[in-house]
C-alpha cells in the first residue's frame, strides 16, 4: 500500500468514526472502500455500459406511464396557470 495523508473536517472525522464503529471497521478502511466505489463508478461512466443500462431502464419506466393518467381537461397545456392557481386556492381552503 502507498501511504497517503489527507485532511478531514471535524464533521467528516466524527461521521467517519461513528460509521466505522457501527460497521466494526476502521476509518482508513472506510476511506479505501469509498475510493474503490468512486473508481468503479468512474469506470462505469467512462465505459458507459452500466450508465447506459441504467439510463435505458429509467427511460423505459418513464415511458411506461405516458398516457396512464388523465387530468380530465382538454386545455390543460393552454390554461395550466389558471388550473394551478385554482388548485392552490382549493388547497388553502381545505386547511
Amino acid at each position: 500500500m502507498v501511504p497517503a495523508q489527507i485532511q478531514l473536517t471535524e464533521s467528516q472525522a466524527r461521521s467517519l468514526e461513528r460509521i466505522a464503529a457501527e460497521k466494526e471497521t476502521t476509518v482508513t478502511e472506510l476511506i479505501r472502500q469509498s475510493i474503490d466505489d468512486m473508481i468503479r463508478h468512474r469506470k462505469d461512466i467512462d465505459g458507459g455500459k452500466q450508465i447506459d443500462a441504467e439510463r435505458e431502464e429509467r427511460r423505459r419506466r418513464a415511458l411506461s406511464v405516458v398516457g396512464a393518467f388523465s387530468s380530465g381537461v382538454d386545455d390543460l397545456s393552454v390554461n395550466h396557470d389558471l388550473y394551478l392557481a385554482e388548485a392552490y386556492a382549493n388547497a388553502d381552503g381545505d386547511e
